[in-house]
């Protein structure tokens, strides 16, 4: 499948700084950019290695004034959509380095207050089968709010009140599976099926042969996303973060399939 990607950003800065971007799609297995074009005016752009590998951060270097960027890309999406079902999960000695750090607590993500509710709701399955039965529950059992939440909202307030966005679906999910001992890391993509249309977070679980790509909104299929960048909650895939006080003036996601 081919995605299309169109973003168009406009912020003010009261004063020159170094914004940190995560927004180009990844080049890696299951997904190769085919052509990719970023225009950000006279900022100075460096670039480096995303968390695990996957993807890349940008430092771009703003002067005062109104930053305008544009990212256009074609992306082939060549992986295949794997049924979680029969999946084994590792054992706590197998786990490699690179999965490793995703089976801890994070700062939105804090699995260690969900173990006593996910023995006891899913504690008789295993594997690839409780991984999806935590998806099915989350998507179940959670509203699709815009605005509901914003970037202090943590687990558990999502947890108590049922409703989210996309981010806050993504960090129940990664919350759960980690307190079943199974890793599991939030992940920024793109997906012409996201309603509304923005930067879309989703996440990826380890289980016997890799990561797998789950979308606890039911959204995206992992066939149908292009991937930007992982870590471990929205903390580390956030599209921009900035020194300097940003005010927002526009800003418009339009993914679609070619």
């Amino acid at each position: 499948m081919r995605i299309l990607i169109d973003v168009l950003m406009q912020y003010r800065f009261v004063q020159a700084n170094t914004v940190t971007l995560v927004l180009e799609a990844a080049q890696m297995p299951g997904q190769e950019v085919v052509h990719a074009d970023l225009d950000l005016g006279p900022a100075q752009i460096s670039r480096i290695a995303g968390d695990s590998d996957v993807g890349q951060r940008i430092w771009a270097r703003v002067p005062a004034g109104d930053m305008q960027l544009r990212y256009r890309a074609e992306v082939n999406v060549t992986r295949q959509s794997v049924p979680l079902s029969g999946l084994r999960a590792m054992q706590l000695h197998e786990i490699c380095a690179e999965a490793a750090p995703y089976i801890r607590p994070s700062r939105y993500c804090q699995s260690d207050k969900f173990v006593a509710f996910v023995d006891k709701r899913f504690g008789h399955l295993a594997g690839g089968d409780k991984v999806a039965a935590i998806r099915d529950w989350i998507e179940a059992n959670l509203s699709y709010v815009p605005g509901s939440s914003d970037s202090d909202t943590n687990v558990l307030e999502t947890f108590a009140g049922r409703q989210g966005v996309c981010r806050d679906y993504a960090h129940l999910f990664c919350a759960m599976v980690r307190a079943a001992q199974i890793p599991a890391r939030a992940v920024s993509a793109y997906g012409p099926d996201v309603v509304p249309q923005d930067f879309h977070a989703l996440a990826e679980v380890w289980l016997e042969d890799g990561w797998h790509l789950v979308d606890p909104t039911g959204m995206c299929a992992p066939d149908a996303v292009a991937v930007i960048a992982v870590g471990r909650d929205a903390y580390d895939i956030a599209f921009m973060e900035s020194q300097a006080p940003a005010g927002f003036l526009y800003q418009q996601v339009y993914v679609t399939r070619s």
